[in-house]
């Protein structure tokens, strides 16, 4: 099903190599192939692989890096699981809607899904990379989810979305920026609002955050980028010659 070709799994930070194996394994039975991971604890390890079962493939295949900027490189639409809700946050959807807009634009450019550690979730850094966060509706009385069965409800919905959904046609979709150039203009802002002082007339953390949810919700095309990364050079120019 060559949507769910698009649709890239992210793992940050797993602690137990067994909860990779187990991950695999639930992408692999609903047909989701590309796993990435962040700065896992222990990988590979007989553990993973145990569990993977005979979804080897899938962790022989998956990339391993550093930092999450590798593991985004190219996405077009990035969404975050948490259970925590965030005054300061992307705007939350529930996972079958979710799972709908994630097929809509894997028409178009790559897809990521990111998990966080089994104990803490997704730090707010990582949450602000993405465009939207995602909430599974569990028992209240019993929210707690692990790894693995977390990355099943989410391609679970995410095949259902791909066999039932019209999905448009590429030319249908607005193109974006991907993942990587959206936080190059991120860090190029702040490094600017920094040498002008005005990064420090506020709480730089909240201000960031701030500017990087308007700019995740305008959704800007690589032009439009260039065009916002121009006008910071020329800015920066300015600033040098009146120095």
């Amino acid at each position: 099903m060559k949507l769910l070709d698009a649709v890239r799994i992210v793992l940050i930070g797993t602690t137990h190599p067994g909860n990779i194996g187990s991950a695999a394994r639930a992408m692999k039975t609903m047909g989701v192939q590309d796993l990435q991971l962040v700065a896992p604890e222990r990988f590979p390890a007989p553990e993973a692989t145990a569990n993977a079962a005979h979804a080897a493939d899938v962790l022989e295949a998956a990339g391993v890096h550093e930092e999450l900027d590798q593991a985004l490189a190219g996405a077009g639409l990035v969404v975050g699981l948490t259970a925590r809700s965030r005054r300061l946050g992307a705007p939350s959807l529930e996972a079958r809607p979710c799972a709908e807009r994630l097929m809509r634009e894997a028409t178009r450019h790559p897809v990521a899904l990111l998990f966080g550690r089994e104990h803490s979730g997704l730090s707010n850094a990582e949450l602000d990379r993405c465009h939207y966060v995602v909430h599974i509706p569990a028992n209240p009385d019993y929210p707690v989810m692990n790894l693995a069965a977390a990355v099943q409800v989410m391609c679970y919905e995410l095949r259902m979305a791909a066999m039932t959904g019209e999905a448009p046609t590429p030319e249908a979709l607005p193109e974006v920026a991907g993942a990587e150039h959206l936080e190059g203009f991120y860090r190029h802002l702040e490094q600017l609002l920094e040498d002008t002082g005005y990064l420090r007339r506020f709480s730089p953390e909240v201000l960031m955050r701030r500017l990087r949810h308007l700019f995740n919700r305008a959704r800007p095309s690589s032009e439009e980028l260039n065009i916002l990364r121009g006008m910071l050079s020329a800015m920066e120019r300015h600033k040098r010659g009146r120095d």
